[in-house]
């Protein structure tokens, strides 16, 4: 049975990072699904084009809830069922994956970004603070949430390497994970990239098309 604890843990974050909270938020509040306007990506920064400020930060928190809450339980409550770090990576990395393919959205999701950002904090808050305040400086500067969100999917495993013997552990399991998610927040955004390369891109605060 302890065998089977890290794959139970692992599925059990897959399916609580399938909840996906732009098209549930959007249904409770009245609001037009996500999937059907702007970039057609389920998650906060395209609710936010549907004008509803309150509707776009409900879906970002609970999107950050849904990857920082399995990564904790395995922190806090895992060592007394034999989890370790790399349960952690593992947990942290299924809850991304469920949020970019819902099981229970046909496997169409976001992009991942407040979800992988739940999972950074869980991880470690100090590397948390560092992506934030990456992404926050970028996006002021230039009014792209894309760009901001593809900045940090690069510096966050180099945040972690970099400040290991300075302000947290890096387990390798963990940092392994936070480059595959990064890798596949910059894979997700590659429309996003073209359209930067054009001028085409949407910046945060326009409304839906």
């Amino acid at each position: 049975m302890q065998t089977l604890t890290p794959v139970l843990a692992t599925v059990a974050a897959y399916l609580i990072g399938s909840l996906s909270f732009a098209v549930l938020v959007s249904r409770l509040m009245g609001l037009s699904d996500p999937r059907t306007y702007g970039s057609k990506n389920p998650g906060a920064t395209n609710v936010l084009r549907s004008g509803n400020k309150k509707a776009a930060l409900v879906t970002l928190l609970l999107d950050a809830l849904k990857g920082w809450l399995p990564v904790v339980a395995v922190k806090v409550w895992g060592s007394a069922h034999g989890l370790g770090d790399g349960t952690v990576a593992l947990v942290g990395l299924a809850a991304f994956l469920g949020h970019l393919y819902p099981v229970f959205f046909r496997f169409q999701g976001g992009k991942g970004v407040a979800t992988a950002a739940g999972v950074i904090f869980a991880f470690n808050p100090w590397l948390g603070l560092a992506s934030l305040l990456t992404w926050v400086i970028v996006a002021f500067f230039f009014r792209y949430s894309s760009l901001a969100s593809i900045v940090t999917a690069v510096f966050a495993p180099a945040f972690f390497l970099l400040g290991a013997d300075v302000a947290w552990d890096a387990p390798g399991v963990q940092v392994l994970s936070l480059a595959v998610m990064g890798v596949l927040l910059v894979w997700r955004h590659a429309e996003n990239i073209n359209r930067l390369i054009a001028g085409k891109e949407s910046r945060l605060g326009s409304k839906k098309a």
